[in-house]
Parts: C-alpha cells; sequence; structure tokens
C-alpha cells in the first residue's frame, strides 16, 4: 500500500492552518539581514521583517534550504514507512534551494541502499514563487490524503505549474530598485509620476507584463489580467504585504469578478518581499 509524504519550502508562503491539516512538511530558507540570521517563517514575524525592509540600508538576502534539513526529511519520512515522498521547491533559477535536495538525495541513497526500492523521493522544480506553487501543494497534499497514486499526483502538479501565474504589483518601487528587477532610474521615474509594474515570472525569469498609473488603476490591471488569463474555476490566491487599504479594494474587485472566492488570502512572505517590498498587492492562479 502506498503512504504519500508532500513536503515544500518556506518560500511557497503556505498558511499554517493548511500545513497542519494535510500534514505538509515545510523546510525554511535562511534570512540574512545584516548581522543576524533568521529561519524563515520561523525566528521572524512577518511584521518584524517588514520593518527590516523599510529600514535597511542594503536589502537582506536569502539562503537555500541546507542540506542538513533536507537529510532530516528524508531520513524521518523513510522511517515513517512512506512509500513516496514528493517535494516541490522554490524557482532553481532563483536559488540553489532545489539543487542542494537533488545532491541530498543521491547522499541519501549512497547511505541508505536498502531505500531504493521502497522509498522513491521525487524533486519537482516549480519554477516559480510563492503560492503560485504553494497552491498545488495544497492541491497535492488533498490528492494523497484521498488515496490518488504518485503519477496522479505528479501529473496534477506537473500541469498546473507549467501554468503557473504569480502576478505582483509593488506600490512603492524601493526595494524593487534594491533587489535589480528594475533600473534605479526607471524606478525614479516610476515613483515620480505613479507607474505601478505588474511582475510575473516565465521560464523562471521575473518579467514586467504591463505598468498601471496609480493603484487604483494597477488594481484594475491585477483583476482584468487574472480575469483574462485564469483558468476557470481553479484555485486562486491573493497576496498582500503591509497594505491594507490596497488589499480590501483588492478583495472587493476579485469578490465581483471572479467565479468561485481565493482559496486563501495570506501576507507575502520574506523571500518574496525582499523582491517587492511590503507594499505590495497580487494574485496568484494558473492560466
Amino acid at each position: 500500500m502506498q503512504k504519500i509524504k508532500i513536503s515544500t519550502d518556506s518560500t511557497a508562503d503556505i498558511p499554517n492552518n493548511f500545513c497542519e491539516e494535510l500534514n505538509i512538511s515545510v523546510l525554511p530558507l535562511t534570512i540574512l539581514a545584516g548581522d543576524k540570521e533568521y529561519r524563515d517563517g520561523i525566528d521572524i514575524s512577518k511584521e518584524e521583517f517588514y520593518n527590516i525592509l523599510d529600514t535597511a540600508a542594503t536589502l537582506p538576502v536569502s539562503s537555500q534550504v541546507t542540506s542538513v534539513l533536507y537529510a532530516e526529511l528524508f531520513l524521518e519520512t523513510w522511517k515513517a514507512g512512506y512509500t513516496d515522498l514528493i517535494h516541490i521547491s522554490i524557482n532553481s533559477k532563483g536559488s540553489g534551494t532545489y539543487q542542494a535536495a537533488v545532491i541530498t538525495r543521491d547522499m541519501f541513497y549512497e547511505e541508505h541502499p536498502e531505500a531504493k526500492e521502497t522509498f522513491a523521493i521525487h524533486l519537482i522544480d516549480s519554477k516559480t514563487y510563492s503560492m503560485a506553487y504553494g497552491i498545488p501543494v495544497i492541491e497535492a497534499a488533498r490528492m494523497a490524503k484521498s488515496g490518488s497514486s504518485p503519477d496522479e499526483i505528479l501529473s496534477h502538479l506537473g500541469d498546473w505549474l507549467e501554468h503557473a501565474r504569480p502576478l505582483f504589483v509593488p506600490l512603492n518601487l524601493k526595494c524593487v530598485k534594491k533587489s535589480g528587477r528594475i533600473s534605479p532610474a526607471a524606478a525614479f521615474l516610476g515613483d515620480a509620476i505613479g507607474l505601478k509594474p505588474l511582475i510575473t515570472f516565465e521560464d523562471g525569469e521575473a518579467k514586467i507584463l504591463s505598468k498601471a498609473r496609480g493603484d487604483n488603476k494597477a488594481i484594475a490591471a491585477l483583476v482584468e489580467t487574472c480575469l483574462r488569463e485564469r483558468k476557470q474555476g481553479t484555485n486562486y490566491a491573493l497576496v498582500y504585504g503591509s497594505n491594507r487599504a490596497a488589499f480590501e479594494q483588492l478583495r472587493e474587485a476579485c469578490a465581483k469578478a471572479f467565479d468561485i472566492p481565493p482559496i486563501t488570502e495570506y501576507q507575502v512572505g520574506c523571500v518574496i518581499g525582499i523582491n517587492t517590498g511590503p507594499n505590495m498587492i497580487g494574485i496568484l492562479y494558473r492560466t
């Protein structure tokens, strides 16, 4: 009988209630801010991290999930009697986390050759960020709980991730400028005239889909883009940071426009927040 475990990393931004309900294991990336280190989602609250972002002269950086954490996950899952571990990681073009998992898997099987026949470790590079892979992780965990096979789950994940669309709008361009997503000159001009970029990721690379002038038009552009692209009936998520007023506008607009409510509404995590800044909103969905 197959027993399937689903795991991911902290950049998936999956709210704790889903992890507890569906037994999803989450491995933390490390955030380096000045001379301090924080385990993402464990050692620092999102609000505390937003304060660091607002005041830091240089942006904090993130560090990949360690091989030690992967080795512990693999060993514990195997010893718990699971036949399959399906792990979905942050975009490999933005982090060494996926590669660390691959290397550690090889080492695990070298140290435990007897596990090869009874315990399969499936590693998936999401090629995206935040709940753009958090949503299919949740769906995969539900499938595992309901008795789906590994092949069925892997097929669903592959299809979802191939069509994943994270769409973020930084309402202030300070962090985007520091991160290099937008040049300093373009960020200065954008702030001066109120331009807000709609940023997504395609093939693991950041891309500006369009620009809108002012918060209201940016919110409208988010909803219109999602309404045009999203596959009807599929789950989507709403994300926000420190700007609750803008988020309430986005929530109201989505409630009027979409056929179902979001699977979740959540505050942006540390890794994405480094690149967008805390003053942001977004929608994550599949096309």
